[in-house]
Order: C-alpha cells, then structure tokens, then sequence
C-alpha cells in the first residue's frame, strides 16, 4: 500500500504526517513539484523477470510516457530479496543526491521508499505496484529498497546516459528510519 510520512528535516524520530490515502499523498506531494499518479500494473511477472518482459509486458504504458517526453533512455531496475548483488545495490541508492534529468519510475511490482527533502521536510513516500512518481531535475532525494529488496520499476530519462547521481555529500539519509520492505 502506497504510504507517505512526512518529517521535520532536523527530526527524523516525530513525523507530522502519516497517511495511505492516495489522494492525501498525491496532494502532499505536488505541493513540493512532486506529481504521483496511479496506473495499472497487473501483469504477473517472475521475480527475476528480465528488464526486455518487463519492457514488452508495459510496452503501452511505456509509449504512452515516450510520446508524452521523448525519452532517450528506458531502463528497468528490480531486485528480489536472493539477488547476489541486492545489498551492494541497496546502498547505491542510500546517499542523499540529485540528477540533472527529471527522474520518472514506474512501479510495477513490489515496493520501495523514496525520500523527498524539501522545504525543511522529508517526504518518505513508500511507492507500490501501480505508482508513477516524477522526480523534477535537482530534487534532492534517496531511494532504499530495503534488506529483502522485492520490486521492479521502468526509469525513464531523457538524456541517453539514463541514472547519474550527484551525490551532496550530506549525512542526512543515515539519520531518518530506513525501510524495512513491504512484507516487515
């Protein structure tokens, strides 16, 4: 279930706001530039799916986004809680950073956490099946998968290189709640 807390940026231990009301979080997040939509994700893919079926299982959705912004850059990033390489990946995502590019994902299974930092705030929003959230350029943030990582999302970039990171250097990710995955 798509879930939003929503913390003092200096006091990671008392959210002001919880809530899994999709129209709450919708509205929570455009406030900070943040559009969150819900589409359909209901095909049944593998855990370990290849990025080409989950690319040709949404090929609608996909060119559905393509027309609308011209991407040049489509990926798929999944793990699932036996990946080798699931914990390296994990803290990959975990330091606070930002892109150049506006950064859209597409879950279309399982879950994971992205955490907004704006105005004073971190926004957690804990993004399940169905939920499209669109990241403007320079929106600082992490992402966690958790320990027992289980999701697959389709990124879409418009700058052929797809996922750069520039990290800011801050401690900030080492302090908020880490996510401990949808099945905890």
């Amino acid at each position: 279930m798509t879930q939003l807390t929503v913390f003092a940026d200096t006091d990671p231990q008392n959210p002001l706001l919880h809530t899994d009301n999709f129209e709450t979080i919708q509205a929570e997040l455009a406030a900070i530039g943040v559009p969150m939509q819900r589409w359909a994700a209901t095909e049944k893919l593998s855990p370990d799916a290849s990025s080409d079926a989950v690319l040709k299982a949404y090929e609608h959705s996909v060119a559905a986004l393509n027309a609308k912004y011209g991407f040049e850059s489509v990926d798929v990033m999944g793990m699932y809680p036996d990946h080798p390489q699931a914990a390296e990946a994990r803290q990959k995502f975990l330091a606070e950073h930002v892109h150049h590019d506006f950064e859209i994902r597409f879950f279309v299974d399982g879950a994971g956490v992205f955490y907004i930092r704006k105005n004073g705030k971190v926004f957690m929003t804990e993004c399940t099946a169905g939920d499209l959230i669109e990241l403007p350029a320079h929106t600082t943030h992490w992402f966690d998968m958790g320990p027992k990582p289980l999701f697959k999302a389709i990124r879409f970039f418009t700058k052929a290189e797809g996922w750069v990171g520039h990290f800011t250097g801050d401690t900030i990710a080492s302090k908020f709640p880490a996510y401990a995955g949808a099945a905890a």
